[in-house]
């Protein structure tokens, strides 16, 4: 074995030297830089998946925002859809209180002015039993030729205007 190895050209001492400091080296790396170099990746990966977490959390958090936002849009929407309902109605009380309103208004314009007509009408009446008891006794006097007791006559016209059938009673 030892021409074997001497004809591949390999220097026995030279090669237990370059693996031993190969394994040297290997020790020193793996405490240097190994260890620390997967300190760093495991921080990053770590970093990563806290980013990830948190990314996910937020993720959750504006859908849980756009929810609530969501209902809110639809409690202010029934909100407005109430309040608009409440003004039709309002606006509809309204206008039946204003209907009533003009109909009391009109009945009592109607009433006032069947009192008036009614009082017009009396008074005409009045007018018309003085003036046909002036006529009445002006025509008795000429007919008689002298003055008549005014008072006594006019009491007898006023009875005999009563039984007549235009007393109006």
């Amino acid at each position: 074995m030892g021409q074997a190895i001497e004809a591949l050209g390999i220097n026995l001492p030279q090669l237990i030297a370059q693996v031993a400091n190969f394994f040297v080296l290997l020790l020193i790396l793996r405490f240097t830089l190994y260890k620390p170099v997967l300190r760093l990746l495991d921080e990053r990966r770590q970093r990563i998946a806290e980013g990830l977490n948190a990314a996910e959390a937020a993720r959750a958090e504006a859908a849980q925002a756009q929810a609530n936002i969501q209902e809110q849009l639809e409690a202010a929407r029934r909100e407005g859809q109430r309040l608009v309902a409440e003004a039709q109605e309002i606006a509809n009380r309204i206008q039946a209180e204003a209907r009533e309103a003009a109909a009391r208004d009109r009945e009592a314009a109607l009433a006032r002015a069947r009192a008036e007509i009614e009082l017009e009408r009396d008074r005409a009446i009045a007018e018309l039993r003085a003036a046909f008891a002036d006529l009445t006794i002006a025509a008795a006097e000429r007919v008689i030729g002298q003055a008549l007791d005014r008072q006594a006559h006019q009491r007898v016209i006023e009875d005999v205007l009563a039984q007549s059938p235009f007393s109006g009673n």
